[in-house]
Parts: C-alpha cells; sequence; structure tokens
C-alpha cells in the first residue's frame, strides 16, 4: 500500500466501529518460572518449578477482541460465556480493563468452566521463553439450550447497531462451546437479513457448513474442506478460494503462512498479497486472530480487499515476532511498517 495517506484514511474510522465478537472467550494464563530458583520437593522427590509471576489476558475470542482494541474499535461486544469460578473471574476482569468493551452480552454461567489454557513459561535471560507442556481446562459436556438462545437473543438485540461480527469457534468438540448449531444459525441468519454487514468467521473445526458469511482460514483448511490433501499451491488455493466465495456469496480469505494471504470474492475475483519478511526468532500463536481483526475492521470501514489483506499482513507480521504471549499490532506499528516496506 504505496499511498499512506489511504491507509490512514480507513484506519482513522475505527473508532467510529461497533463490532460484536461472538465466540469461545478463553484465559491464557501465563506462569514465568525461574529455572535458577528449582528445587526437589521433599515430599515427592520432583522438580519444583518455582513461579515468579502470573499474568492472564483473554484468549481464543479474546485475542481477536485484543486486537481489536489495539486497533482503536470504538465499541467492543463480546458474546460469549465463561464459568462462575477463578479464572471466570480473572477472564472478565481482563475483559473489563480492555478499551471499548462492554460486558452486557457476556454470560457468567455457573454450570460451565471457564475455558482456559495455562501457559507455563521458563524465563531465560536474554533469550525467549521456553514453553513447557500446556495445562487446559475445558467443558466436555454440550452448551446448556438455554444458555444458547439467551447469547442469540443478545445478538440479535443489537445486529442493526452493529458494524461487523466476528466469529471465533476454538472448541475442539462441537456443541460445547459458544458457537454451536444454534448460533451459528442464528449468525448466518442474521448475515443474509443484513448483506451489507461485514461478518466474518473462523473455526478450528472447519468451516464446511457455514453460509452467508465470510469464511477465514488456513490452506490446510481449505484443501481440506474442498476434500482435497493440504499440498496444493498458490494457484489452486486462489481457484479453490475464488469457488468457495462463489458458492457463499461472501468472500473467502486465506492464510498461507510464509506465503501471504489470499482473499476472494464471489464476483470471481481473487487478490495475493505477499508476506512480510521474517527476521530473528517468531512465534505464530495468534497471528491468525490478528488477520481476522484487521479483514474485519477494514471491511467494515469500506476499504478493498487487497487494502484490507495488505493491512492484515502487516499485522500478523508484527505479532509473531512477539514472543511468550499471543501479541497484538496497533495502527502506528502497521504504518510504520508499511511505510518501511514501501
Amino acid at each position: 500500500m504505496k499511498d499512506l495517506a489511504r491507509l490512514n484514511d480507513i484506519t482513522r474510522q475505527y473508532d467510529q466501529l461497533t463490532i460484536a465478537i461472538v465466540g469461545d472467550f478463553c484465559l491464557d494464563r501465563y506462569l514465568e518460572i525461574d529455572p535458577a530458583l528449582a528445587e526437589i520437593s521433599l515430599e515427592t522427590g520432583l522438580p519444583v518449578h518455582n513461579v515468579v509471576r502470573v499474568r492472564s489476558q483473554p484468549g481464543a475470542a479474546g485475542t481477536v477482541l485484543n486486537n481489536l482494541a489495539a486497533l482503536g474499535v470504538g465499541r467492543l461486544i463480546p458474546i460469549g460465556w465463561c464459568g462462575d469460578d477463578g479464572e471466570g473471574y480473572e477472564l472478565r476482569r481482563a475483559l473489563s480493563q480492555v478499551p471499548g468493551v462492554t460486558l452486557d452480552a457476556f454470560v457468567t454461567e455457573p454450570s460451565r468452566r471457564t475455558f482456559t489454557y495455562c501457559k507455563p513459561l521458563l524465563m531465560h535471560p536474554g533469550a525467549p521463553p521456553e514453553e513447557l507442556n500446556r495445562l487446559d481446562s475445558k467443558n466436555r459436556l454440550p452448551t446448556p439450550s438455554p444458555l444458547q438462545e439467551q447469547l442469540c437473543q443478545s445478538l440479535r438485540k443489537i445486529v442493526e447497531k452493529l458494524d461487523a461480527i466476528v466469529v471465533m469457534d476454538q472448541t475442539p468438540t462441537a456443541e460445547t462451546g459458544t458457537v454451536t448449531q444454534q448460533v451459528k444459525s442464528c449468525v448466518m441468519e442474521l448475515a443474509e437479513r443484513f448483506p451489507k454487514l461485514t461478518v466474518i468467521a473462523d473455526s478450528r473445526r472447519g468451516l464446511a457448513d457455514w453460509r452467508t458469511v465470510g469464511c477465514k482460514m488456513n490452506a490446510a483448511e481449505l484443501s481440506e474442506l474442498m476434500g482435497l490433501d493440504d499440498s496444493v499451491g498458490r494457484d489452486r488455493v486462489a481457484a479453490l478460494a475464488t469457488e468457495l466465495a462463489a458458492r457463499n456469496q461472501r468472500p473467502v480469505f486465506i492464510t498461507m503462512a510464509e506465503q501471504g494471504l489470499i482473499g476472494a470474492t464471489p464476483e470471481g475475483q481473487h487478490h495475493h498479497v505477499p508476506a512480510f519478511p521474517v527476521s530473528g526468532p517468531i512465534d505464530v500463536v495468534g497471528a491468525g486472530d490478528s488477520v481476522t481483526a484487521n479483514l474485519a475492521c477494514a471491511l467494515a470501514v469500506g476499504a478493498s480487499i487487497s487494502e484490507a489483506l495488505r493491512l492484515a499482513a502487516a499485522a500478523s507480521s508484527i505479532v509473531i515476532h512477539q514472543l511468550g504471549t499471543t501479541g497484538t499490532a496497533n495502527r502506528t506499528q502497521i504504518a510504520e511498517l508499511l511505510n518501511r516496506s514501501d
């Protein structure tokens, strides 16, 4: 994007946006361990990791929300739930501290446990953190029907005030998270009723049965959805994305790691934006969520597909260079990277 005035034109409108994030909000809890304080337990004889710092932040759908906040979106409405437990308290507190967030549609549900990723990190001076085995807390039983209906009612109530809806389905087991079939049907129904509303969905279980919404996925997920192996090249990915966009009548966005991003339109066009060069160690966790956030914002204010892809590619490049956390990219960082690259 050589015209930085155009970039500013797009991003300066973000503070006027109202975006709902429908999905699985989890607590990312980081345990920073000082290996110099290692000891052996007298009771068990096992090594003891001494935690010197605990930090928590919203994860999964919360990572998308964090990126939207970093971009300066004026109003953010998380639609999801947490448990009535300590992790839920931490998650609500973390969400409440994010600028622009209102928690009116975020439910505390005593029958559920808060989705939590606990991430132990060995902290080495002058070196990136060393990740140990993650400790996950998830729900194994179906989400109660009354809770599903409450989420749908919340979304229907505010839809006419929204500029975009972002859907983030993170749970590996269907019907145990926020984005159940009932909630999914509600989103698709609203997307069909309001065709000018920007709606982008992402799901770790695939988007095969989604219609009337924009879809964001990686190349392997696209290949699986279309019944192919994951070794297809860029041109084939572009053709498949264009086919899917025509079928859904909404844009399709594909992340391809070092090969960049592809966006396809229902009209049969596709655009490719290369990835930015990588320097030093990277951590790709959260890169896809930064792409989703930037696409949603840019498209909601009228950016073209290629402009939105360029902003998203810059954001993901910034995020992957942030180690020991699930990072974000703000407008200043994006502008600086685009300015250096032009």
